[in-house]
């Protein structure tokens, strides 16, 4: 909301007028109406919302619409520049056939320069390579075709840049299902060569690549201490980050990049405990959750902060938020099925906001309509932490015939899988087959006992068990059964 607010404050004056204006001329009076609050007057939220006449949620949806008119407008700013430079490469052919060489070449310089200030490699290869050509009989031909050279090796690199990307995060999404240590290792070797690339050229753009991979690795992968102290500190490569999008402050990739600057500051913050300032850019980011979750996969794990968000309102004592703050959050949103790791993720934390919400039934039909869309053979553990997800719902409904099939499937899995290798599944097992016993003797501290074991647990894989909190609510529940 302060993101929001500050935003709105430093628009022009004719940026303002012509934004409020285009709200008016759509009939969005409410958006303009906030817009012109925000910027005017020194109100909070709840005075706005009762002069709107409208409830959190819809205040919600009206503050992230007016966000993103805002943000389509200054993008269209940011591109209307952009665009005539791209228009000008398009038409060096017409250029060369039709003007003198020496205004030629002066049009070709000017636009060198244009072109280097958005770092536009591509287009820069364009440039040189004509320019070469007009130099043919001239010296300067040796060092245009240098800067030909460069940039093409430059424009590989960067493209080499963006694939290694690409195929990070999509192996970091089978790791997060399978903790298994070859994921681990692949992911290691994919940032060692990322380092590798980027060190060839003295280049904004591959940093701020390198960074989006290099702090999620270091964050979510390989956590050690003892490292760190060899390593550029993670704030520092933060705040250079942030310098950076603000020095190249039209550059259309770093304008959405932002998104992703703060989600690392979030993460950050959360790994080392510094819950106040990770509150700062934990707004921004959930406001954006749908955003991230369809726009980012290529340059950073979305679906990490969905796990994150569930941790965050269990430590706040307030986890039943999330199922009416998903309704705005998801409204319309479409998640991508064959983005496996991502959907798993997606609908395990639906599953898991309905369970916290009391809506045991609504649960249960997110993960049977995930266990019907796809096949989870390939992550075996994952399957099981889900299945047994779906049995604390069956159990809780008091369902003992769906139950009773399911909790004979985890256990022949279990058999295949080996006890040693997830404990924490079989004692929840042994909770939920205790809570439906006939027997009342001891059933309390029984489940005590051993939910007492299992929160002692932390499993190296994708296990939505660990958010279920055994606490003296659930206990109660489950030994009144």
């Amino acid at each position: 909301m302060a993101k929001l607010k500050n935003i709105i404050k430093q628009l022009s004056e004719g940026d303002y007028d012509k934004i409020y204006n285009s709200l008016m001329e759509s009939s969005a009076e409410k958006s303009a109406y906030l817009l012109k609050a925000m910027r005017e007057k020194h109100v909070s939220d709840n005075k706005i919302m009762d002069e709107l006449d409208v409830n959190t949620n819809a205040y919600y949806t009206l503050r992230s619409r007016l966000n993103q008119k805002i943000e389509e407008y200054l993008l269209q700013q940011m591109e209307n520049p952009r665009t005539d430079v791209l228009k000008k490469v398009a038409n060096i052919n017409e250029v060369i056939f039709t003007k003198k060489k020496a205004i030629a070449i002066a049009t070709l310089k000017k636009l060198e320069k244009e072109l280097l200030d958005y770092d536009l490699a591509n287009e820069l290869t364009v440039v040189y390579k004509t320019l070469k050509k007009l130099h043919v009989h001239s010296p300067e031909h040796f060092t245009y075709s240098q800067l030909y050279n460069q940039h093409v090796a430059y424009m590989l690199a960067v493209d080499k840049a963006e694939d290694l990307l690409v195929n990070y995060f999509r192996k970091y999404g089978e790791y997060t299902l399978t903790g298994g240590e070859i994921e681990k290792l692949e992911l290691t070797l994919l940032t060692n060569e990322m380092h590798n690339v980027c060190r060839l050229y003295n280049s904004h753009r591959l940093y701020i690549y390198q960074s989006c991979l290099g702090v999620f690795h270091r964050l979510f992968v390989v956590r050690d201490e003892s490292m760190e102290q060899e390593l550029e500190p993670i704030e520092d490569i933060l705040d250079r980050m942030h310098a950076i999008f603000e020095m190249y402050h039209l550059d259309t990739i770093y304008y959405h990049l932002r998104l992703v600057y703060e989600y690392l500051r979030l993460e950050y913050y959360n790994y080392y405990k510094v819950y106040r300032k990770a509150e700062n850019f934990y707004e921004e980011v959930n406001e954006s959750t749908a955003h991230l979750l369809t726009n980012y996969s290529l340059f950073t794990y979305p679906a990490q902060f969905l796990l994150t968000k569930v941790e965050r309102h269990l430590r706040m004592g307030d986890p039943e938020r999330m199922y009416e703050e998903n309704e705005v959050l998801f409204q319309d949103f479409e998640i991508d099925k064959e983005d496996l790791p991502k959907y798993i993720t997606y609908v395990t934390y639906r599953s898991i906001s309905c369970y916290y919400a009391g809506k045991t039934d609504e649960a249960s039909r997110w993960i049977n309509k995930l266990l019907n869309d796809v096949s989870l053979k390939k992550y075996p553990y994952a399957q099981l932490e889900i299945k047994t997800l779906l049995a604390l719902q069956y159990c809780l409904m008091s369902d003992y015939d769906l139950f009773n099939q399911l909790i004979n499937s985890i256990q022949r899995q279990i058999r295949l899988l080996g006890k040693d290798t997830c404990d924490h599944v079989l004692i929840f097992t042994k909770i939920l087959k205790i809570a439906i016993s006939e027997s009342k003797r001891n059933k309390y501290e029984k489940i005590k006992q051993l939910a007492e074991r299992i929160n002692a647990m932390e499993p190296p894989y994708f296990a939505p068990t660990k958010y279920i909190r055994f606490d003296d609510t659930l206990l109660e529940k489950l030994a009144a059964l």
